[in-house]
């Protein structure tokens, strides 16, 4: 069904949404003098997650991904039962049409347009309602990441968390070393676990 949201579009989205997520630590007061360290201390202040791996891995996007799609197939599923019920009427009719009578002709004409009318009208609302659904998901699945990653953050001592993904590369180069996505994905399932009991 063309009108259904993709998952992978919508776990994108999400996954774009949450690119940096700003922890509340107060600045360090610099002086006129720097020191060596200063670049190895900046750069570890920085991470990444890979949101493919992300996607990929957290519970939470799976159930989300999985809860989606059986909704978008049942949906698809009755939209085909009523197009085939719709398709049967019509090849009845135009099999019926040459022995009926103007009258009984213009009343299942006007019948078989309102059905395909409702048919319609079936389509849009479904998709409608999987795509406000999938908004809704994707705002608490946004709101839960960003707030994860916020205390995360400031348990290690980031000051940002960005995202890394191969189907939308807004970064184009990331040391491996400042990769997080695995303790991320570890932390988040771990909270998940403890909240679905």
């Amino acid at each position: 069904m063309k009108n259904f949201v993709s998952i992978s579009k919508i776990s994108t989205s999400l996954i774009i949404a949450a690119t940096l997520v700003a922890c509340n630590k107060e600045q360090p007061k610099t002086t006129g003098t720097t020191t060596a360290t200063a670049p190895a201390k900046a750069a570890t202040e920085i991470v990444y997650v890979n949101s493919d791996s992300l996607v990929a891995n957290a519970d939470f996007y799976k159930d989300i991904r999985t809860k989606l799609e059986s909704k978008s197939k049942k949906a698809q599923a009755d939209l085909t039962a009523k197009g085939n019920a719709f398709q049967r009427e019509v090849a009845e009719y135009r099999q019926n049409a040459q022995t009926m009578s103007a009258d009984q002709r213009a009343v299942t004409e006007q019948r078989l347009a309102r059905k395909q009318q409702e048919l319609e009208a079936f389509n849009q609302n479904a998709s409608s309602a999987l795509a406000n659904e999938s908004a809704d998901e994707n705002a608490k699945l946004y709101d839960k990441v960003a707030q994860f990653l916020k205390g995360y953050a400031k348990e290690k001592g980031y000051k940002f968390v960005l995202t890394y993904s191969k189907t939308n590369p807004s970064i184009l180069y990331a040391d491996e070393a400042l990769d997080v996505t695995k303790d991320v994905v570890t932390k988040l399932n771990d909270s998940y676990k403890s909240e679905k009991k």
